[in-house]
């Protein structure tokens, strides 16, 4: 069994991670961290990472960006593979990220959906037969309206796959309000939609002549990523040293 430490475990996905975990036979949370101590919990829960003494295969992060480096100490000098979920990373702290990872497993992704992960690969493909048959490609988001960045990091992550699988040849369009004319043949349109309680819905667009594909995921709740996130921990106990993505936890399962 995978014993896991569940860094932000008194947040809204550290208890639903909480829950899953209780009816997964595969792994088990053996402490938690969380400066806020309202809540109780079946395993020991600590202020600061710093201060646990629990061993375990595993780390899952869903806290707060500014506790992100005390982890990556902690995981680094413990040898200490870590799920980082937390997103809003500054550009230090992403580099800290990457040299972390020369020390220990690390696995970041925009998105922990399986689904959205799954969608990544099959947009690669869509997009080598498509773009070059002259399909516009345009990529809306919605989401609640207590959202604060836009475009969302997962629709850029949806952008970044079709570009990479296009060798980096198309520019990106978030707003064309700013300008009057007409679409450039080489770019992405992504636009943003804020709204109600929207958890999460992503519609990639292949427009060509006379026929349209969609690609669209829709998360319902927010326990997609959190039953993501247990998956990736699942995967990464155990792993020797370096960068993994959730594409890697989809080939493995």
């Amino acid at each position: 069994m995978v014993k896991m430490i569940m860094h932000g475990c008194n947040g809204k996905m550290g208890q639903v991670i909480t829950d899953i975990c209780k009816e997964d036979s595969e792994i088990e949370i053996v402490a938690g961290v969380d400066p806020y101590m309202g809540i109780e919990n079946k395993y020991p829960v600590f202020a600061d990472i710093a201060e646990c003494d629990v061993k375990a295969d595993v780390v899952v992060d869903f806290a707060a960006s500014a506790a992100v480096d005390g982890l990556l100490d902690y995981c680094v000098e413990h040898k200490l593979p870590v799920v980082l979920c937390t997103t809003g990373l500054s550009q230090e702290q992403l580099a800290r990220v990457e040299e972390a990872s020369r020390h220990t497993a690390v696995l970041k992704s925009a998105n922990m959906s399986l689904g959205i992960n799954m969608l990544l690969d099959l947009l690669q493909k869509a997009a080598k037969i498509l773009a070059p048959a002259g399909f516009d490609m345009e990529i809306v988001e919605k989401h609640h309206n207590q959202k604060v960045d836009a475009p969302s990091g997962t629709a850029l992550a949806l952008a970044d796959a079709i570009n990479e699988a296009l060798e980096n040849a198309y520019a990106y369009k978030y707003d064309r309000t700013l300008e009057r004319k007409k679409r450039e043949k080489y770019e992405i349109g992504i636009q943003a939609v804020r709204g109600g309680s929207i958890v999460g819905e992503h519609e990639v667009i292949f427009a060509g002549m006379d026929e349209v594909i969609e690609f669209k995921h829709t998360a319902y709740s927010k326990s997609v990523f959190a039953k993501g996130a247990v998956e990736a921990a699942k995967f990464l106990a155990g792993r020797a040293a370096g960068r993994y993505e959730m594409s890697d936890v989809i080939s493995g399962i």
